[in-house]
């Protein structure tokens, strides 16, 4: 007989593992029928609050994500008989249609589906990919804030207004037409590859053993899948093959990051043994497909830049030159921060240190106080140039900047080597 104490911990377990695996799929369900992601995601988070509530003693029901979708349904007409609003179409439609799946003749995949409706050009471009990473894989607002380098405060409020915007719009979640889809296809590879970045993020923590940190690690996985599909959804476009391939040039390096005592292990000093060559060669043929389009974008330029660092492993020499020169174009069309610093590494790492320490100077960016890659790249810009108290300071500033403890430990370790 199974304790009260083991029955509570299998019916979390079992809660989470559904909320895990059909959230998106329901909440993608509950949208279309009602036009409120937030009123879905409420009445969502009340089913899981009723699940953890009676499953201990019930028992755990043989479809888990099916009591849900039917206790989150009772939900939302409970909310709309206060509301009287029993007439509206919405209402009628989860009256009428009892069933938890839906045909998707253009999309094969319900997280990707609401990726794309997510991309609705009457949504704020700005907020489209966070509201992805939130909706559509349940990332709470300051973990999205993380990944959009925004304040928590002003994440959540961004979210909110763009939920309001889709229920009092009346915006349709519905499936875009193959037409719309290639206009709204950046903002989902943005959204993709957020939650890839998220999942190493994790992992470099060191606290993929707690839940959320578990619940990261596993956007890596989920991030490559998109990327497949999308790429299966939209065979010709360049952008999406580009995603794909960056993200496989990085996995393939992934046993690399860590020695075997768990310290972190940066990416001019992997030993290129432990990386997947069959993976990079993979990408490889992915960046010429895209290539073959004539069609450049970020995330190819992106990719390229990773191709080029993975030369190593077949030269021997990392081309800092013609890396530098792809940040230059990365820049023109996409001129994000971290290309910035990174093209400032490129040069000095190229032998120009006095033009990369002056790029990296003349950054101007409000974040830049708290942006830790800025402080750890003038440290180690300064060391090249020999100026080691420039270098303790920097390292010291990107030090308390660190949350992850194996980055921390190696940047505790150059700094103890400037002396």
């Amino acid at each position: 007989m199974i304790s009260a104490p083991d029955a509570t911990a299998s019916a979390h377990a079992a809660a989470e593992r559904a909320a895990r695996a059909a959230y998106a799929r329901l909440l993608s369900w509950l949208a279309y029928q009602w036009r409120d992601v937030a009123a879905a995601e409420d009445a969502l988070a009340t089913a899981l609050a009723k699940a953890l509530e009676h499953w201990p003693t019930d028992g755990i029901p043989e479809a888990p994500d099916a009591w849900l979708l039917r206790v989150a349904k009772r939900e939302l007409l409970q909310i709309a008989r206060h509301q009287r609003l029993h007439d509206s179409p919405e209402v009628q439609a989860l009256l009428n249609d009892e069933s938890a799946e839906e045909e998707l003749p253009t999309i094969p995949d319900a997280r990707l589906k609401l990726l794309f409706v997510c991309a609705h050009p009457a949504i704020d471009a700005a907020v489209r990919p966070a509201l992805m990473l939130q909706t559509v894989l349940g990332l709470d607002a300051n973990v999205v804030a993380q990944a959009m380098l925004a304040s928590p405060a002003a994440m959540a409020q961004r979210l909110v207004r763009a939920k309001q915007k889709i229920r009092d719009a009346r915006l349709k979640f519905e499936e875009p037409s193959d037409a719309d889809l290639p206009d709204r296809l950046h903002a989902v590879l943005e959204a993709i590859y957020a939650a890839y970045g998220l999942g190493w993020d994790a992992v470099e923590a060191g606290d993929a053993a707690q839940s959320d940190g578990a619940r990261q690690e596993a956007l890596r996985g989920e991030a490559l899948y998109l990327g497949e599909l999308v790429c299966t959804l939209l065979p010709n476009e360049s952008e999406a093959k580009g995603l794909l391939a960056l993200m496989l040039f990085c996995e393939a390096r992934s046993d690399a990051r860590f020695d075997n005592h768990g310290s972190f292990v940066p990416l001019a000093a992997q030993n290129t043994r432990l990386w997947n060559r069959a993976a990079i060669v993979q990408a490889d043929a992915l960046l010429r497909s895209a290539a073959a389009n004539q069609n450049v974008g970020p995330f190819q330029l992106e990719a390229a830049i990773q191709s080029a660092h993975c030369q190593r492993l077949f030269t021997g020499e990392t081309p800092w030159l013609a890396i530098a020169q792809l940040y230059e174009q990365l820049i023109a069309c996409a001129p994000s921060l971290g290309a910035q610093i990174a093209h400032s590494v490129a040069l000095a790492q190229a032998g120009d240190v006095s033009r990369g320490r002056q790029s990296l100077l003349s950054l101007d960016h409000p974040r830049l106080a708290s942006y830790q890659p800025y402080w750890v790249a003038r440290a180690h810009l300064a060391s090249l140039a020999r100026d080691f108290t420039e270098a303790a300071e920097c390292f010291d500033r990107a030090i308390g900047l660190t949350s992850a403890p194996a980055t921390r430990e190696y940047l505790m370790t150059q700094r103890a080597l400037i002396f």
